[in-house]
């Protein structure tokens, strides 16, 4: 294990700022979950889910602030918090794909226009959350 510690690649500062960039931006959602932008984020809960929406907000919210909190206090385990945040990422999306094919108006989005622009967001989360992590480039380095 010792010689694992001693090869592990190192990140850039640009990676580290934008993952700890990342983290805030999580912190901050998952807070706004609990608290001020409640309804807003219920606007995103698919309405065909089987699961009371409030629930889901709240859930949800806790996990982005783990996850958020991960980013920012767990650098060494940067490449598994990396991939599980960007599988947060792809779960969540059906909910701004809702919030398109229902016309919610939710966050300023108020318009086709928006919501639409608001899905091509979502894999830029993807890509800046595998990037800052590096969990693409080092996966084989997480494998051993």
């Amino acid at each position: 294990m010792e010689h694992l510690r001693e090869t592990r690649p190192t990140v850039s500062r640009g990676r580290t700022a934008a993952r700890l960039l990342l983290g805030a931006v999580l912190l901050l959602a998952g807070t706004g979950h609990l608290t001020v932008a409640r309804e807003e984020f219920l606007a995103q809960v698919p309405p065909w889910l089987p699961v009371d929406g409030d629930t889901v907000v709240v859930v949800s919210g806790v996990v982005e602030l783990a996850l958020g909190g991960a980013l920012v206090a767990l650098p060494r385990h940067r490449v598994v918090v990396g991939w599980v945040v960007a599988a947060f990422f792809v779960a969540i999306f059906p909910g701004n794909v809702s919030q398109y094919l229902t016309r919610t108006d939710a966050f300023g989005l108020d318009t086709d226009t928006a919501r639409a622009v608001r899905l091509l967001g979502q894999p830029v989360l993807v890509a800046w959350t595998l990037w800052s992590t590096a969990a693409w480039r080092d996966r084989r380095w997480w494998r051993g």
